[in-house]
């Protein structure tokens, strides 16, 4: 048996407390509205979303939603409100929305991870993990996988622990 994997679940749960040391590139998601499912995208160019009210006022509740969950781990200022947009109903849905994290799911991610002295970039797609950690090359998880797992809090395919006969 691998025993380090003890040590690196306890770092991951540390990492876990402290969302600010993720800084997400960028990130595909599926979100299920009240009315339809939407896809967001993050890019160094901005927010986008196939929902009818980003497509009127470039903002809408989705990102508002995303802007408050991952805060810390965005770096970026949030969108300001748009002039005719129902500001009051739309901070009310992304409010019920972030309660209720299950109506998003990460398609991909891009992001950087300052974890003790190393900086590692993290790319999730399709379910699939990566890591450039050299515990992840040889594990297939590493401390800062786990941690993500965690900060996403199932919105994301669970990163695979070894197993006996992975040793």
């Amino acid at each position: 048996m691998d025993y380090s994997i003890i040590g690196k679940i306890q770092k991951a749960k540390q990492y876990a407390q402290e969302p600010e040391r993720v800084t997400f590139n960028s990130f595909q998601v599926e979100f299920r509205g009240n009315n339809n499912t939407y896809t967001m995208t993050l890019s160094p160019d901005g927010w986008e979303c196939t929902c009818p009210g980003y497509q009127k006022y470039a903002i809408c509740p989705h990102i508002m939603t995303l802007e408050k969950l991952f805060a810390p781990m965005l770096k970026r200022e949030r969108l300001p409100y748009a002039n005719g947009q129902n500001v009051v109903s739309d901070v009310e849905k992304s409010n019920q929305y972030a309660e209720e994290t299950d109506r998003i799911t990460f398609l991909s991610f891009n992001l950087t991870f300052e974890s003790g002295h190393n900086t590692h970039t993290i790319t999730y797609e399709n379910g699939q993990w990566d890591c450039d950690n050299p515990y992840f090359r040889t594990h297939g998880v590493c401390s800062n996988t786990m941690a993500m797992e965690h900060l996403l809090k199932g919105m994301v395919k669970p990163v695979s622990l070894p197993t006996r006969h992975d040793q």
